[in-house]
């Protein structure tokens, strides 16, 4: 006896929305921000090369937009996306990452925007 259309119809429709239900329930990253008195262009470059410093590779890198994302093929695979704009008559850096496809909780960011304040001669 072979299953009726409408039986394999709403199987189908249930296993879509179960699939796409897994899809939705990934967490936002949450990106931590600090300002720099260095000029945008400036802290952008420094962050690039401190993530390259760091065993990044740099996956796409934008000076005009202020954006780059970065990848470390250490298991389980970390991302990290920067955004540096102007602010207040210095930058404003945004940094957020992943660990697999799990966000990374922000403060544990904060050793790395320190990084960044010290390679840009920042620090107190």
């Amino acid at each position: 006896m072979t299953p009726s259309r409408p039986t394999v119809l709403a199987a189908l429709t249930l296993c879509t929305m179960l699939w796409l239900a897994g899809c939705a329930t990934t967490q936002p990253l949450e990106p931590r921000e600090l300002r720099y008195n260095a000029p945008m262009e400036q802290a952008f470059r420094e962050a690039v090369a401190l993530m390259m410093e760091q065993g990044y590779v740099i996956r796409h890198a934008d000076l005009t937009l202020g954006r780059a994302e970065a990848s470390l093929a250490r298991w389980p695979g970390y991302r990290v996306q920067l955004q540096v704009s102007e602010a207040q008559g210095g930058s404003l850096v945004s940094v957020s990452a992943l660990r697999g496809s799990q966000p990374i909780p922000p403060y544990v960011l904060d050793p790395w925007l320190v990084a960044l304040q010290r390679n840009l001669g920042e620090l107190p």
